[in-house]
């Protein structure tokens, strides 16, 4: 088989070659492969591709509120979630912890320094059970040469979050408490959103929803009990469950 200029490089690799050698079985790779082929960040690209990019990862679990990685350690290996939800959080001078991001499936974490040995800007926590490929960055460096379509799409995800990062300062700037958090809650639902019994589960506490929207307990408490008394939302242990995901998202649609 004809290699191209990326392959051949890729070939000469010995982190590749290292890695390639110690391979378990084809069947259970390609199997992996499909499970995670629909992820953003395997567009457009082959099975086989797939396959070789996920052989080249640690398949990881995190158990509930296990910290993945501190502010400040260094950025050494790209991690994938695929499964479960993380949330990442920025300490500010005065110690107070601040939410960046709820992550979902499909999404990067913490890989916002790809290729330039930079030190994590925040904190990583599973909220729930989670599930991870968790590359080394010298591997995922090779492959991003190899595979320009991978480098890619890895942009567009960090591309998407700092997107999501723009909209939500826009609406600290512009919208009043209640829209924020109600812009948040339909966000979440798509992203993190776990279906349960015909609603939405949102592994998420009132408390950290504040720190997520940058407003206090009790405004986020007196908003979620008026969608209560609406039948919208419920709230569990650390938990927000939306009843009616359709009315949240016409309640934001008219104000």
């Amino acid at each position: 088989m004809k290699l191209t200029q990326g392959d051949e490089q890729a070939s000469k690799s010995p982190t590749v070659c290292a890695a390639t050698r110690t391979l378990g079985s084809g069947t259970q790779i390609n199997h992996k492969a499909a499970r995670v082929q629909h992820l953003p960040l395997f567009s457009g690209i082959s099975l086989a591709a797939c396959g070789e990019i996920v052989s080249l990862a640690l398949e990881k679990v995190f158990s509930r509120r296990q910290t993945i990685f501190f502010q400040g350690d260094p950025e050494e290996q790209v991690i994938l979630l695929t499964s479960g939800s993380v949330k990442t959080t920025q300490l500010g001078q005065d110690g107070y912890a601040v939410i960046l991001r709820l992550h979902g499936p499909g999404d990067l974490i913490g890989a916002i320094g790809l290729g330039s040995r930079c030190l994590h800007r925040s904190t990583a926590q599973a909220l729930g059970s989670s599930r991870a490929l968790v590359w080394s960055a010298t591997f995922f460096e090779a492959l991003l040469g190899r595979y320009p379509i991978l480098r890619h799409n890895a942009a567009r995800i960090l591309g998407e979050h700092l997107r999501e990062l723009e909209e939500r300062f826009c609406e600290i700037s512009t919208e009043n408490v209640t829209n924020r958090v109600r812009h948040e809650i339909a966000r979440l639902v798509n992203r993190v959103g776990e279906r349960v019994n015909g609603a939405v589960k949102i592994s998420l506490s009132c408390e950290e929803l504040a720190q997520l929207t940058g407003t206090t307990l009790f405004t986020v408490s007196r908003s979620v009990s008026q969608w209560k008394e609406q039948g919208i939302v419920s709230t569990g242990r650390r938990a927000l469950i939306v009843h009616n995901p359709q009315a949240l998202a016409e309640l934001s649609q008219r104000h």
